[in-house]
C-alpha cells in the first residue's frame, strides 16, 4: 500500500494522505477514537430504546394508555437515533457494532419511570457533549454531526424538566392523582 499525499488548496494549507491500494484509491475512514465513541453511542441510544419499550409495556399493563403511547415512540425515535449513528459510520467506510443492550427493566410507578427517564436523557447528553468536545480537534465533520444529538438530548432534557415539574403538583400515592397527572401531561 502506498500513500500519496495531496495538497488542497484553500486559504489555509492542508495536506491530506490518500492511501492507494494497487493503483486504486481507498477510501478514508474515522480516526479509531471517533469510531470507539460513534458504536458507544449506538449502544446508549439501543439501551435507551429497550428502556423505554418496557415503560410502554408497563404503562400498557397498568392501564396508563396515553403514557403508553409516549413511551412508545420515545422507543422508536431512540431507534432512529441507533439508525442515525450507523449510517454515518457506514458513511465513513466502517462497519458499526451493535453491542448488546439491556432488555428488561422493571418499574415500580409512572413516576419512578419519568424520574428515570430524566436521568437517563440528562446521561445521554453528558456522553453527546464530551463526544463532540473529543471530536472537535480531531474530526471536526463529527463534531458537527455529534450537534444534532446534542440538540435532540437538550430537547429530551426539557421535556422530562416538565413531566418531573407537574409530578410535584400531585400526591403519587394517590392513584386518582397519578392518573390525571397521566391523562393531563401525556
Amino acid at each position: 500500500m502506498e500513500i500519496k499525499k495531496f495538497g488542497v488548496q484553500s486559504d489555509v494549507e492542508t495536506d491530506v494522505e490518500t492511501q492507494m491500494e494497487g493503483g486504486i484509491v481507498k477510501p478514508n475512514v474515522l480516526p479509531e477514537v471517533i469510531e470507539k465513541l460513534v458504536n458507544d453511542r449506538i449502544g446508549d441510544e439501543y439501551a435507551a430504546h429497550y428502556f423505554y419499550r418496557n415503560a410502554a409495556n408497563w404503562c400498557k399493563n397498568m392501564n396508563y394508555k396515553k403514557a403508553a403511547s409516549f413511551f412508545e415512540a420515545e422507543s422508536s425515535s431512540e431507534l432512529d437515533h441507533a439508525k442515525g449513528l450507523q449510517d454515518y459510520l457506514t458513511q465513513w467506510n466502517l462497519l458499526p457494532v451493535i453491542p448488546q443492550a439491556p432488555t428488561t427493566k422493571t418499574f415500580n410507578s409512572l413516576v419512578e419511570i419519568v424520574g428515570l427517564a430524566y436521568e437517563m436523557e440528562f446521561g445521554l447528553f453528558g456522553k453527546y457533549s464530551d463526544a463532540q468536545k473529543l471530536s472537535l480537534n480531531i474530526h471536526p465533520a463529527t463534531f458537527n454531526f455529534i450537534q444534532g444529538y446534542v440538540n435532540i438530548q437538550n430537547d429530551a432534557i426539557a421535556e422530562y424538566s416538565d413531566l418531573l415539574n407537574a409530578i410535584t403538583l400531585v400526591n403519587h400515592e394517590n392513584k386518582f392523582e397519578v392518573l390525571y397527572f397521566e391523562q393531563t401531561y401525556f
